[in-house]
Protein backbone atom coordinates (compact mmCIF):
# COMPACT_ATOMS: atom_id res chain seq x y z
CA UNK A 1 0.00 0.00 0.00
CA UNK A 2 0.72 3.25 -0.67
CA UNK A 3 -1.17 6.85 0.29
CA UNK A 4 0.41 9.93 -0.96
CA UNK A 5 -1.37 13.61 -1.79
CA UNK A 6 -1.72 15.10 -5.29
CA UNK A 7 -3.43 18.34 -4.55
CA UNK A 8 -5.58 20.56 -1.86
CA UNK A 9 -8.94 21.48 -2.77
CA UNK A 10 -11.70 23.33 -0.61
CA UNK A 11 -8.68 22.96 2.47
CA UNK A 12 -9.23 19.26 2.16
CA UNK A 13 -6.12 17.45 0.79
CA UNK A 14 -7.06 14.92 -2.26
CA UNK A 15 -5.31 11.59 -1.76
CA UNK A 16 -4.80 8.46 -3.82
CA UNK A 17 -4.65 4.82 -2.51
CA UNK A 18 -2.46 2.28 -4.17
CA UNK A 19 -3.70 -0.84 -3.13
CA UNK A 20 -1.84 -4.52 -4.19
CA UNK A 21 -2.86 -7.92 -4.30
CA UNK A 22 -0.54 -10.61 -6.53
CA UNK A 23 -0.65 -8.90 -9.74
CA UNK A 24 -3.58 -6.85 -9.69
CA UNK A 25 -3.34 -2.82 -8.87
CA UNK A 26 -5.43 -0.48 -8.03
CA UNK A 27 -4.97 3.51 -7.41
CA UNK A 28 -8.09 4.59 -5.32
CA UNK A 29 -8.68 8.83 -5.45
CA UNK A 30 -10.58 10.15 -2.44
CA UNK A 31 -12.16 12.53 -5.31
CA UNK A 32 -15.66 10.79 -5.61
CA UNK A 33 -14.29 7.28 -4.02
CA UNK A 34 -12.70 6.91 -7.63
CA UNK A 35 -10.76 3.85 -9.14
CA UNK A 36 -8.51 6.28 -10.85
CA UNK A 37 -6.59 3.10 -11.90
CA UNK A 38 -6.94 -0.88 -12.30
CA UNK A 39 -4.10 -2.55 -14.07
CA UNK A 40 -3.50 -6.64 -14.08
CA UNK A 41 -0.02 -7.98 -14.65
CA UNK A 42 -1.02 -10.65 -17.26
CA UNK A 43 2.02 -13.05 -18.90
CA UNK A 44 2.93 -10.52 -21.37
CA UNK A 45 3.06 -7.59 -19.38
CA UNK A 46 0.67 -4.70 -17.40
CA UNK A 47 -3.06 -4.65 -18.86
CA UNK A 48 -4.98 -1.04 -18.00
CA UNK A 49 -8.53 -1.99 -18.04
CA UNK A 50 -10.33 1.16 -16.99
CA UNK A 51 -10.78 4.44 -18.60
CA UNK A 52 -9.08 7.32 -16.51
CA UNK A 53 -8.57 10.96 -16.39
CA UNK A 54 -4.75 11.52 -16.51
CA UNK A 55 -5.13 14.95 -14.43
CA UNK A 56 -6.90 13.80 -10.81
CA UNK A 57 -8.59 17.34 -10.80
CA UNK A 58 -10.51 16.35 -13.92
CA UNK A 59 -12.66 14.64 -11.88
CA UNK A 60 -14.19 17.65 -10.50
CA UNK A 61 -16.51 17.85 -13.44
CA UNK A 62 -15.81 14.44 -14.72
CA UNK A 63 -19.12 13.98 -17.33
CA UNK A 64 -18.85 10.54 -17.98
CA UNK A 65 -18.44 9.81 -14.17
CA UNK A 66 -14.96 7.80 -15.12
CA UNK A 67 -14.26 5.29 -12.23
CA UNK A 68 -16.82 7.14 -9.42
CA UNK A 69 -18.88 6.42 -6.89
CA UNK A 70 -22.19 8.06 -8.18
CA UNK A 71 -25.21 8.87 -5.80
CA UNK A 72 -27.27 9.74 -3.05
CA UNK A 73 -28.88 8.43 -6.11
CA UNK A 74 -27.30 6.77 -9.38
CA UNK A 75 -28.86 6.78 -12.69
CA UNK A 76 -32.08 9.22 -13.11
CA UNK A 77 -34.96 10.46 -10.93
CA UNK A 78 -37.80 12.27 -13.44
CA UNK A 79 -38.60 15.71 -13.17
CA UNK A 80 -36.28 15.77 -10.33
CA UNK A 81 -39.30 14.88 -8.11
CA UNK A 82 -40.61 11.91 -5.55
CA UNK A 83 -42.25 11.76 -2.80
CA UNK A 84 -41.50 10.09 0.92
CA UNK A 85 -44.00 9.74 3.61
CA UNK A 86 -46.45 12.03 1.82
CA UNK A 87 -44.11 14.48 1.53
CA UNK A 88 -42.78 15.42 -1.69
CA UNK A 89 -38.78 16.39 -2.14
CA UNK A 90 -37.29 18.19 -5.76
CA UNK A 91 -34.03 17.32 -6.29
CA UNK A 92 -31.19 18.79 -8.66
CA UNK A 93 -31.97 18.64 -12.68
CA UNK A 94 -28.50 18.08 -14.13
CA UNK A 95 -29.30 16.47 -17.24
CA UNK A 96 -31.08 18.08 -19.88
CA UNK A 97 -32.92 20.53 -17.04
CA UNK A 98 -35.60 17.93 -16.94
CA UNK A 99 -34.03 15.20 -14.87
CA UNK A 100 -31.88 14.17 -11.55
CA UNK A 101 -29.15 12.17 -13.12
CA UNK A 102 -26.42 10.37 -10.92
CA UNK A 103 -26.81 12.42 -7.43
CA UNK A 104 -26.74 16.04 -9.31
CA UNK A 105 -24.60 18.55 -9.88
CA UNK A 106 -22.38 18.42 -6.93
CA UNK A 107 -23.48 14.73 -5.80
CA UNK A 108 -20.98 12.66 -3.78
CA UNK A 109 -18.38 11.73 -6.97
CA UNK A 110 -17.77 15.46 -7.23
CA UNK A 111 -16.79 14.98 -3.51
CA UNK A 112 -13.29 14.44 -1.73
CA UNK A 113 -14.00 10.99 0.97
CA UNK A 114 -12.20 10.47 3.45
CA UNK A 115 -9.79 7.52 4.26
CA UNK A 116 -10.81 6.41 7.64
CA UNK A 117 -9.02 2.70 6.88
CA UNK A 118 -6.09 1.59 5.46
CA UNK A 119 -4.49 -1.52 4.55
CA UNK A 120 -1.93 -3.01 1.99
CA UNK A 121 -4.75 -4.68 -0.10
CA UNK A 122 -8.34 -2.04 1.37
CA UNK A 123 -8.95 0.91 1.65
CA UNK A 124 -12.27 2.81 3.27
CA UNK A 125 -13.55 5.80 2.70
CA UNK A 126 -16.19 8.09 4.14
CA UNK A 127 -18.51 11.01 3.42
CA UNK A 128 -21.09 13.06 5.65
CA UNK A 129 -23.43 14.52 3.28
CA UNK A 130 -25.77 17.21 4.94
CA UNK A 131 -29.40 16.89 4.90
CA UNK A 132 -30.51 19.19 1.72
CA UNK A 133 -27.42 17.95 -0.07
CA UNK A 134 -28.57 18.33 -3.83
CA UNK A 135 -32.35 18.48 -2.34
CA UNK A 136 -32.07 15.04 -0.38
CA UNK A 137 -33.63 15.00 2.66
CA UNK A 138 -31.66 13.56 5.74
CA UNK A 139 -27.90 13.75 7.07
CA UNK A 140 -26.41 10.67 5.41
CA UNK A 141 -23.02 8.99 6.55
CA UNK A 142 -21.87 7.12 3.29
CA UNK A 143 -19.01 4.39 3.35
CA UNK A 144 -16.85 3.01 0.46
CA UNK A 145 -14.84 0.45 0.80
CA UNK A 146 -12.18 -1.09 -1.84
CA UNK A 147 -11.04 -4.36 -1.67
CA UNK A 148 -8.55 -6.60 -3.53
CA UNK A 149 -8.81 -10.01 -3.22
CA UNK A 150 -6.77 -13.18 -4.09
CA UNK A 151 -6.69 -14.06 -7.62
CA UNK A 152 -7.74 -10.52 -9.37
CA UNK A 153 -10.77 -9.09 -7.99
CA UNK A 154 -12.00 -6.06 -7.26
CA UNK A 155 -14.18 -5.59 -4.44
CA UNK A 156 -16.40 -2.90 -3.76
CA UNK A 157 -18.71 -2.48 -1.09
CA UNK A 158 -21.03 0.31 0.35
CA UNK A 159 -22.82 1.28 3.28
CA UNK A 160 -24.65 4.30 4.19
CA UNK A 161 -27.25 5.64 7.14
CA UNK A 162 -29.34 8.28 7.71
CA UNK A 163 -30.90 10.45 10.06
CA UNK A 164 -34.34 11.09 8.19
CA UNK A 165 -36.20 9.16 5.52
CA UNK A 166 -34.59 9.57 2.35
CA UNK A 167 -33.55 7.43 -0.99
CA UNK A 168 -30.24 6.17 -1.58
CA UNK A 169 -28.71 3.89 -4.56
CA UNK A 170 -24.78 3.77 -4.93
CA UNK A 171 -22.92 2.90 -8.23
CA UNK A 172 -19.74 2.16 -8.97
CA UNK A 173 -19.29 3.52 -12.45
CA UNK A 174 -15.86 2.76 -13.93
CA UNK A 175 -15.68 1.96 -17.47
CA UNK A 176 -14.12 -1.50 -18.13
CA UNK A 177 -12.06 -2.10 -21.71
CA UNK A 178 -10.65 -5.62 -21.13
CA UNK A 179 -8.46 -5.26 -24.09
CA UNK A 180 -6.95 -1.69 -23.97
CA UNK A 181 -7.42 0.63 -27.08
CA UNK A 182 -10.43 -1.38 -28.37
CA UNK A 183 -14.38 -0.68 -29.25
CA UNK A 184 -16.66 -1.76 -26.43
CA UNK A 185 -18.76 -3.10 -28.99
CA UNK A 186 -16.60 -6.00 -29.89
CA UNK A 187 -16.22 -6.98 -26.32
CA UNK A 188 -19.14 -10.72 -25.67
CA UNK A 189 -21.28 -10.13 -22.79
CA UNK A 190 -23.61 -12.42 -20.95
CA UNK A 191 -26.07 -10.89 -18.43
CA UNK A 192 -28.27 -13.21 -15.97
CA UNK A 193 -31.80 -11.24 -16.56
CA UNK A 194 -34.51 -12.22 -18.22
CA UNK A 195 -36.64 -8.95 -18.16
CA UNK A 196 -35.08 -5.13 -18.88
CA UNK A 197 -36.78 -1.77 -18.10
CA UNK A 198 -38.19 0.34 -21.35
CA UNK A 199 -37.09 3.74 -21.19
CA UNK A 200 -38.58 6.96 -23.31
CA UNK A 201 -36.62 9.25 -24.71
CA UNK A 202 -35.21 10.90 -21.06
CA UNK A 203 -34.18 7.36 -20.52
CA UNK A 204 -36.49 7.71 -17.59
CA UNK A 205 -38.14 4.16 -17.37
CA UNK A 206 -41.77 3.83 -18.70
CA UNK A 207 -42.52 1.45 -15.91
CA UNK A 208 -43.06 -1.83 -18.16
CA UNK A 209 -41.02 -4.18 -16.99
CA UNK A 210 -40.61 -6.23 -20.43
CA UNK A 211 -38.52 -9.80 -21.64
CA UNK A 212 -35.25 -9.54 -23.57
CA UNK A 213 -36.39 -12.64 -25.87
CA UNK A 214 -36.87 -11.38 -29.06
CA UNK A 215 -35.20 -7.83 -28.21
CA UNK A 216 -31.87 -6.08 -28.68
CA UNK A 217 -31.15 -6.72 -25.00
CA UNK A 218 -30.93 -10.93 -24.94
CA UNK A 219 -27.82 -11.10 -23.33
CA UNK A 220 -28.99 -14.46 -21.74
CA UNK A 221 -26.21 -16.52 -23.49
CA UNK A 222 -22.87 -14.62 -24.44
CA UNK A 223 -22.75 -12.72 -27.60
CA UNK A 224 -21.26 -9.72 -29.22
CA UNK A 225 -22.47 -6.54 -27.82
CA UNK A 226 -22.58 -5.22 -31.54
CA UNK A 227 -25.47 -5.25 -33.10
CA UNK A 228 -26.41 -4.87 -36.57
CA UNK A 229 -28.12 -1.90 -37.26
CA UNK A 230 -25.92 -0.87 -34.38
CA UNK A 231 -27.85 -0.28 -31.35
CA UNK A 232 -26.63 1.76 -29.09
CA UNK A 233 -27.24 0.82 -24.79
CA UNK A 234 -27.84 2.68 -22.20
CA UNK A 235 -30.29 0.58 -19.80
CA UNK A 236 -31.45 -1.42 -17.04
CA UNK A 237 -31.48 -5.14 -16.32
CA UNK A 238 -34.05 -6.90 -13.78
CA UNK A 239 -31.42 -9.82 -12.52
CA UNK A 240 -32.87 -13.23 -12.74
CA UNK A 241 -31.28 -13.65 -8.76
CA UNK A 242 -33.69 -12.96 -5.70
CA UNK A 243 -33.19 -9.12 -5.09
CA UNK A 244 -30.46 -8.93 -2.19
CA UNK A 245 -29.01 -12.28 -2.64
CA UNK A 246 -25.00 -11.84 -3.57
CA UNK A 247 -24.53 -14.06 -6.66
CA UNK A 248 -22.96 -14.28 -10.18
CA UNK A 249 -24.71 -12.10 -12.74
CA UNK A 250 -22.71 -11.23 -15.57
CA UNK A 251 -19.79 -12.31 -17.67
CA UNK A 252 -17.44 -10.04 -19.74
CA UNK A 253 -14.67 -11.31 -22.47
CA UNK A 254 -12.11 -9.23 -24.28
CA UNK A 255 -12.26 -8.86 -27.82
CA UNK A 256 -8.73 -10.43 -28.15
CA UNK A 257 -9.60 -13.94 -25.42
CA UNK A 258 -6.68 -12.60 -23.54
CA UNK A 259 -9.17 -12.09 -20.26
CA UNK A 260 -12.31 -12.31 -18.53
CA UNK A 261 -14.57 -10.44 -15.84
CA UNK A 262 -17.60 -11.55 -13.99
CA UNK A 263 -19.76 -9.53 -11.87
CA UNK A 264 -20.79 -10.56 -8.46
CA UNK A 265 -23.41 -8.43 -6.58
CA UNK A 266 -26.03 -8.38 -4.50
CA UNK A 267 -28.20 -5.49 -5.93
CA UNK A 268 -31.20 -5.74 -7.95
CA UNK A 269 -30.09 -3.82 -11.71
CA UNK A 270 -27.99 -3.45 -13.40
CA UNK A 271 -27.75 -0.84 -15.93
CA UNK A 272 -25.47 -1.03 -18.91
CA UNK A 273 -24.33 1.63 -20.77
CA UNK A 274 -21.47 0.80 -24.02
CA UNK A 275 -19.88 4.52 -23.31
CA UNK A 276 -21.36 5.79 -27.17
CA UNK A 277 -21.59 9.44 -25.48
CA UNK A 278 -18.13 9.42 -24.26
CA UNK A 279 -16.84 12.69 -24.99
CA UNK A 280 -12.93 13.42 -25.91
CA UNK A 281 -10.14 12.43 -24.95
CA UNK A 282 -11.69 8.77 -25.20
CA UNK A 283 -14.67 8.73 -27.19
CA UNK A 284 -17.25 6.86 -28.35
CA UNK A 285 -17.40 3.39 -27.33
CA UNK A 286 -13.63 3.50 -25.39
CA UNK A 287 -15.43 2.03 -22.27
CA UNK A 288 -18.09 -0.10 -20.70
CA UNK A 289 -20.22 0.84 -17.51
CA UNK A 290 -21.81 -2.08 -15.91
CA UNK A 291 -23.23 -0.42 -12.83
CA UNK A 292 -25.08 -2.62 -10.29
CA UNK A 293 -27.77 -0.32 -8.50
CA UNK A 294 -31.76 -0.02 -7.73
CA UNK A 295 -33.49 0.44 -11.22
CA UNK A 296 -33.61 4.21 -12.33
CA UNK A 297 -36.56 6.58 -11.21
CA UNK A 298 -37.88 3.49 -8.66
CA UNK A 299 -38.61 6.59 -6.13
CA UNK A 300 -41.56 7.20 -8.11
CA UNK A 301 -41.82 3.57 -9.19
CA UNK A 302 -43.90 1.82 -6.59
CA UNK A 303 -43.44 -1.58 -8.19
CA UNK A 304 -39.69 -1.54 -8.49
CA UNK A 305 -37.42 -2.48 -5.42
CA UNK A 306 -37.10 0.15 -3.17
CA UNK A 307 -34.32 2.41 -2.56
CA UNK A 308 -35.84 4.11 0.66
CA UNK A 309 -33.55 4.31 3.48
CA UNK A 310 -34.94 5.49 7.37
CA UNK A 311 -33.45 5.94 10.20
CA UNK A 312 -32.26 3.02 12.27
CA UNK A 313 -31.79 0.87 8.82
CA UNK A 314 -28.45 0.24 6.87
CA UNK A 315 -27.86 0.26 3.47
CA UNK A 316 -25.59 -2.03 2.08
CA UNK A 317 -24.97 -2.96 -1.46
CA UNK A 318 -21.44 -5.37 -1.94
CA UNK A 319 -19.82 -6.09 -6.07
CA UNK A 320 -17.06 -8.01 -7.53
CA UNK A 321 -15.41 -7.87 -10.53
CA UNK A 322 -13.54 -11.12 -10.95
CA UNK A 323 -10.86 -11.08 -13.32
CA UNK A 324 -9.42 -14.25 -15.23
CA UNK A 325 -6.91 -14.62 -17.73
CA UNK A 326 -8.25 -16.80 -20.56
Amino acid sequence: MMRRSLAVLDDQTVEVVTLVQGALRAEILTLGATVWDLVLTLPEGPRPLVLKHADPLGYLSNPAYLGVTAGRYANRIAQGRFELDGQRYEVDCNEKGRQHLHGGTSGVSRKNWSVVAVSDNSVTLELLSPAGDNGFPGTARLQCRYTLDAPATLRVEYQAVSDAVTVMNLAHHSYFTLQPGSDSRDHRLEIAADFYTPVDTDLIPTGEIRRVAETPFDFRTLRRIRQAPDHPYDINFVLRKPAGHFGPIARLIGPDERLSCAIWTDAAGLQVYDGHGLPTPHGAYAGLALEPQFFPDSPNQPHFPSARLAPGDNYTQRTEYRLAPL
